[in-house]
């Protein structure tokens, strides 16, 4: 990350955090983040926070997502999208529960079954996940504090077909003694004597993964 796009995810969690705090006023969070202005925070209240500070106190209730679920090589999966982009990709083999998850990650969202033109969007989805080694290039929605980015960052540049451990992710972003923090699921990355250790989406999922991508 650049050192302005590091302190812009800074400010963001540090305003997350601050707006969550009972009886904290939205000027104080603010300030407390570190804009110099209010006005300078509300010019970028929507790449800071997902969506405008009002939906955001209200608990995302302004906010529509779009999700199908349909049928891959690994299961049921749920591709979900705001209007900035996909928010989440769910893998598993009862639709029913995936749309339940959906739900509870996004309580207060309005969620809209998608049209035949999402169809496209899932389509994507699915035929990355049949051929991993291709681009992924639909534009994403995901949140998260600056540790978090310089991470999934790091996880990005594992090429497919390869594996890295959390030790080596936490040596790559320079915190060798954080290797516990980087923890974040991802097929990729395996033990450091190379077995493969639980998964979000079963460890079964995980190898099938990382034998497609190896096949090609």
């Amino acid at each position: 990350m650049t050192p302005r796009a590091y302190a812009i995810a800074h400010r963001a969690t540090r305003v997350r955090d601050g707006l969550a705090k009972p009886g904290t006023t939205v000027t104080a969070a603010i300030y407390d983040a570190g804009f110099s202005s209010s006005g300078r925070f509300y010019e970028s209240s929507n790449a800071v926070l997902g969506m405008t500070l009002t939906d955001y106190r209200a608990g995302g209730a302004n906010t529509e997502i779009r999700f199908a679920i349909g049928e891959c090589p690994l299961g049921s999966i749920l591709v979900a999208t705001t209007g900035k982009g996909v928010c989440a990709i769910l893998l598993g083999d009862d639709p029913d529960a995936l749309a339940r998850d959906l739900q509870d990650r996004f309580p207060h969202a309005e969620l809209i079954g998608g049209d035949a033109d999402f169809e496209e969007v899932v389509a994507k989805a699915v035929g990355f996940v049949e051929a991993p080694s291709l681009a992924f290039d639909l534009p994403l929605d995901v949140p998260g504090t600056a540790f978090q980015q310089r991470v999934w960052q790091a996880l990005r540049e594992i090429s497919a077909g390869k594996t890295a451990s959390y030790a080596d992710i936490a040596k790559r972003i320079g915190a060798p003694k954080s290797a516990r923090a980087v923890a974040i699921p991802c097929h990729r990355v395996v033990r450091n004597d190379g077995s493969l250790p639980s998964y979000r989406w079963g460890v079964e999922r995980k190898r099938a993964l990382l034998e497609r991508e190896t096949a090609t």
